[in-house]
């Protein structure tokens, strides 16, 4: 499958569109468990070796093909500001039907805080309300990760 990553970008109407930054062929086909998703982030952009946080959005289609992966936040150390609004725009404008969360955690350890479980639900009742069901989020650390899906805090 190719893996491809977007920015966006405003035009001269001042409206978002999608910039296709790179690409490349990977292994699988589907992205349907955790376990393949965290290999992917680390394997195309290395997100367990960053030394700050960085929170990426992969959107997928219904077979779970991945059709866009776009960098959302780079924040510091221990923190990633974003909100729902620019995760939203960049599934909207490539036709996700769903998306998956992906984020580091620098310091290796794949517990998630309460502000990474509370934006966790803040993006899901988002997109339950237009219609693009989240997924999973994967934290990802340096050997490991740890799924929301599979610890059953996304449904």
């Amino acid at each position: 499958m190719r893996i491809i990553k977007y920015k966006t970008l405003l035009n001269k109407d001042k409206l978002n569109i999608l910039v296709k930054e790179r690409s490349v062929n990977y292994q699988f086909e589907q992205l349907n468990n955790p376990e393949l998703i965290a290999q992917m982030m680390n394997d195309v952009f290395e997100l367990n070796k960053q030394s700050e946080e960085f929170l990426y959005i992969v959107a997928v289609n219904t077979k779970c093909k991945p059709i866009g992966v776009f960098e959302v936040s780079h924040g510091t150390v221990n923190n990633s500001f974003f909100s729902p609004r620019e995760i939203f725009i960049k599934a909207l404008l490539t036709g996700a039907v769903y998306i998956i969360l992906a984020h580091n955690h620098p310091s290796g350890d794949i517990t998630p805080s309460p502000d990474d479980v509370e934006a966790t639900k803040r993006i899901k009742e988002a997109g339950d309300l237009i219609g693009i069901g989240l997924l999973d989020h994967i934290i990802v650390g340096d050997q490991n990760y740890y799924s929301f899906k599979e610890n059953k805090l996304v449904l």
